[in-house]
């Protein structure tokens, strides 16, 4: 048998799916519970999670109209009445004392990619296999997670499947930052009279969770770390002299120094020893401090991500380019200890972070449903601060909070470069206001030495960093 695929009626399936009222008036939920205990013997246990029969009402009011048509037939001596009235009782006690179909199914789930890019359509391919007897009409619903939506097609499905038989459902979700794991399919199996359903949770056979994350930044872009290094060797030129690949500048020999870097041409010239540096090249020591306050979970329209939302896609984003530069990162928040990363390197640091970015409470999309009042205050975020740590600020900075807590951390000694997306718009007065009101905030910022990216809402990234970057160089 071919399976034939349609799109579920939602409101359909929510009519049938209903309690209803038997022909004399009563509800059925007490028919209902005769069946719970046949669930386990007609169920797969290791794939069905949870599973009940019900009766559908579809032939409410069978058994009334038959005895009627036979009450009839006796009263009126009518024998086709009778006969008639006779049928229908046989056939309303047969849709009584029917069951439905046992659901074994195998269910397995696939992605067009599991690690997309926030925003990116991901092809879903939900394929289901009949692994027990046939099942005239099958409607399941898959277990699409709150946080992501549907963008093309249905996760819904109806079929009729037969012993063996295959089908597949497919649908597209858009991606949103985080970890999302698919819920069980929801199939609803109903047999050839359709009064008795069974309603099943199935556990799919692979792997359901989507693991969305910002890719890198381009390797072309140049966040043009400040000068305040650690000792170990990276990719930030300094003002020192000593091993490195541009040239810095000669000195007087000194006994041990290596004879490769002895100036010969100097000693041919003048006849006087003299060693050539070079500019060192060091790592930065940085802390992505991300602003997720209730004054930064702001959006230019409501169908837009947050602030803060976008804060955090920047650092992950700025995080990955750090790490594989050779730069040691950390990670912390505006208004809270915790969480709380010290800069480090390497693929366990690597792990942690992307742990931190996509299970932290204070940094999932889900924490504006429980917005606090926090204390904007660094005094401990400076007591954790290596002391040759610069500091990159995620923040609208639409409110004077930050900027003051920028302008501390710059004063303590520790760089600051600030990152901040602008969710603020000019369709009205006060959304005007608004906006000037952050663009004077930004130049208070840089007057303090800071540096500032200016990330305009449909921007990528790396476009405002090479735009701020020609400010920088200029």
């Amino acid at each position: 048998m071919t399976a034939a695929e349609q799109t579920v009626d939602a409101d359909a399936t929510a009519r049938d799916s209903a309690p209803t009222e038997d022909a004399d008036g009563a509800d059925t939920a007490d028919a209902e519970s005769a069946f719970d205990d046949a669930d386990a013997a007609a169920v797969s246990a290791d794939r069905i999670v949870a599973a009940e029969d019900r009766y559908t009402g579809r032939w409410n009011g069978v058994a009334a109209a038959a005895l009627l048509a036979v009450g009839v037939g006796a009263i009126a001596q009518s024998p086709a009445a009778f006969l008639l009235g006779v049928f229908g009782v046989a056939y309303a006690a047969y849709a009584r004392m029917a069951e439905p179909p046992a659901v074994d199914l195998r269910v397995e789930r696939e992605f067009g990619t599991d690690r997309p890019d926030p925003g990116e359509a991901v092809d879903v391919t939900v394929r289901i296999t009949n692994e027990g007897a046939s099942i005239p009409d099958l409607r399941v619903v898959d277990g699409v997670p709150d946080q992501i939506h549907v963008v093309e097609g249905t996760p819904r499905l109806a079929a009729d499947l037969g012993a063996g038989e295959t089908v597949e459902l497919q649908y597209a979700v858009g991606a949103e930052r985080g970890r999302h794991e698919f819920d069980h399919l929801r199939a609803i199996a109903r047999g050839y009279s359709g009064a008795v359903e069974r309603d099943a949770d199935v556990q799919s056979a692979t792997d359901d969770e989507l693991y969305c994350t910002p890719g890198e930044l381009p390797p072309s872009t140049n966040l043009s770390l400040q000068s305040l290094t650690t000792p170990y060797a990276g990719r930030v030129e300094t003002d020192i002299g000593g091993d490195g690949a541009e040239f810095y500048a000669t000195r007087e020999y000194q006994r041990g120094d290596p004879l490769s870097r002895v100036d010969w041409n100097r000693k041919a010239r003048t006849g006087e020893l003299s060693t050539i540096e070079f500019r060192e090249e060091r790592a930065a020591s940085v802390v992505l401090l991300i602003d997720v306050r209730v004054e930064s979970w702001l959006r230019p329209d409501a169908a837009s991500p947050s602030a803060v939302e976008r804060s955090v896609e920047g650092a992950m984003q700025v995080f990955s380019s750090l790490i594989e530069g050779g730069d040691r990162v950390g990670v912390a928040v505006l208004g809270a200890t915790d969480p709380w990363l010290p800069p480090g390197s390497g693929e366990d640091h690597r792990a942690a972070a992307r742990r931190l970015f996509v299970e932290h409470p204070l940094l999932t999309p889900e924490s504006a449903d429980d917005l606090i009042e926090r204390p904007i205050s660094v005094d401990s975020l400076r007591k954790q601060l290596p002391s040759h740590s610069q500091v990159i600020l995620f923040s609208p900075l639409c409110d004077d909070g930050a900027v003051e807590q920028a302008t501390l951390l710059e004063a303590a000694g520790h760089r600051v470069t600030a990152v901040s997306p602008d969710p603020t718009a000019t369709a009205t007065a006060g959304q005007s206001v608004a906006h000037v009101e952050r663009e004077l905030r930004l130049s208070e910022l840089r007057r303090t030495g800071a540096r500032v990216v200016d990330w305009r809402w449909e921007e990528p990234l790396a476009a405002a960093i090479s735009r701020a970057g020609e400010r920088w160089s200029a």
